[in-house]
């Protein structure tokens, strides 16, 4: 059984800090619950907590799972440190018992996850964790502060790759976001299809492909914009991308086209518009530079694109895109919603016992479960198959042939496995869309691709 230590997983990549204990990224209702667990004999109890979401967001088909290695490296730094410890018990959170308790904490369970890249529906078990219960308590908010910022951009950034349709896409929202946020940001964009990000923090830990050329004060510091775009070109070659509308577009063209004729090209590689209506500015840019002789040279459109401006611009001639704001901040993205929840716990005859919750809005499925996708003979996805069973190979046996288990072993006994890098994620999530009807692709709201998870008893 592979396994990976906790420096190889952070130098894959997966935390802003490497070396920073996890532990207190926790809600101190879970200590609290956790004292008094540890107290009555219930945090010995084997249990089984879950990731789901009882529904997509409003008018979504699909959600896309992303941050599952991140968590792993979160749950192996989620150590309390002495002086983490020492707080605790001087701010009343914890008392002597439990905070000795917590100083020796290392998570010695078991974690299986859906994988990076594929998709999930209403009642998916993404994540289930299975220890004693002490031990998967604390790892609630951790887990889902990772799965709930990742999976939310996820999907925002999956549904704007189908809506390229096949153009080049550039994650550009450092600037828009927290700086630790930004990084796995990019990470979660290029895993659903984006094709190069301008955060260099992100190219070096996931090396991922940076690009970049020049803003609109380069421009303003030069005496001219012809000048600023011939010393452009010269330290960065004429493939370089010319930011054209500092002031007028039809004037930044014209200077573009000269500046790369100057060094005995047609045109630059592409030129970049960053203002005005791209629906007008776009096909008057092309026209433009086609009269000029300057067919060759791209168009790379930025500035407030969502997933429903990228696919009206489908009818232009746009080369690629630039997204910062939509993709990486909750302006008009919904939150993934997911939730982590208890699903079974040990009777005190060794029996796992399913529980779950009956409240109006927040119902939940009791009972371990195991995902299986149905592929039909075309190659499409035909539903979702969950089985409450105790263990994976009666699920399997109990699913049948033709059925693609999701739920994965991603930790065992406390070891992580090793699990799949960043492009094999990437692919993964190529062929999960492509699994998906035409229907189920469009993004005017509808019904999830599956509408019910038929769950079946042991």
């Amino acid at each position: 059984m592979a396994t990976r230590t906790v420096e190889s997983t952070v130098s894959e990549g997966g935390s802003d800090s490497h070396d920073v204990s996890t532990a207190l990224f926790t809600d101190r209702y879970e200590l609290t619950a956790l004292a008094a667990a540890l107290r009555d004999g219930t945090g010995s109890r084997r249990a089984a907590f879950e990731v789901f979401t009882r529904r997509l967001p409003t008018g979504r088909r699909y959600g896309v799972v992303a941050g599952v290695d991140r968590i792993v490296d979160a749950v192996l730094r989620f150590r309390f440190e002495p002086a983490d410890v020492a707080w605790l018990v001087t701010a009343g959170v914890v008392d002597d018992s439990t905070a000795g308790w917590l100083d020796g904490y290392r998570f010695s369970g078991d974690i299986t996850a859906y994988r990076d890249g594929e998709l999930y529906f209403p009642l998916s078990p993404i994540v289930t964790v299975t220890g004693r219960f002490a031990d998967c308590l604390v790892l609630e908010t951790v887990i889902l502060s990772i799965l709930n910022h990742d999976c939310a951009i996820a999907a925002a950034a999956a549904r704007m790759v189908v809506a390229a349709n096949g153009r080049g896409l550039i994650e550009m929202g450092g600037r828009r976001t927290h700086e630790a946020a930004a990084v796995d940001a990019a990470r979660v964009a290029y895993l659903c299809g984006f094709d190069a990000t301008s955060n260099l923090a992100a190219g070096q830990r996931y090396r991922i492909p940076t690009v970049g050329t020049a803003m609109h004060a380069f421009t303003l510091a030069h005496d001219d914009e012809l000048s600023a775009f011939t010393s452009q070109i010269e330290a960065q070659g004429v493939g370089t991308t010319l930011l054209v509308d500092t002031f007028a577009i039809d004037d930044g063209i014209t200077n573009a086209v000269e500046a790369a004729r100057r060094f005995g090209a047609t045109g630059p590689g592409a030129v970049r518009v960053d203002s005005g209506d791209p629906m007008e500015t776009v096909p008057r840019a092309r026209r433009q530079l086609d009269s000029l002789g300057a067919s060759d040279t791209g168009i790379v459109v930025t500035g407030n694109l969502d997933e429903h401006v990228i696919a009206a611009l489908g009818a232009t001639p746009t080369t690629a895109f630039g997204v910062g704001t939509s993709l990486v901040t909750g302006s008009g993205q919904p939150a993934a919603d997911l939730v982590y929840k208890l699903v079974a716990i040990e009777t005190a005859g060794g029996e796992m016992r399913p529980v779950a919750k009956r409240s109006v809005g927040k119902e939940s499925v009791g009972g371990r479960k195991w995902a299986y996708r149905a592929i039909g003979p075309d190659g499409l996805a035909a539903g979702e198959t969950v089985l409450i069973c105790s263990d994976d190979r009666d699920a399997s046996l109990t699913a049948g042939p033709g059925m693609r288990a999701l739920c994965q072993p991603v930790v065992v006994d406390g070891e992580p496995l090793e699990l799949p890098g960043l492009e094999s994620a990437r692919a993964h999530h190529r062929a999960a869309v492509a699994e998906l009807r035409p229907l189920d692709l469009r993004l005017d709201a509808g019904e999830p691709a599956f509408d019910a998870i038929r769950h079946e008893p042991d």
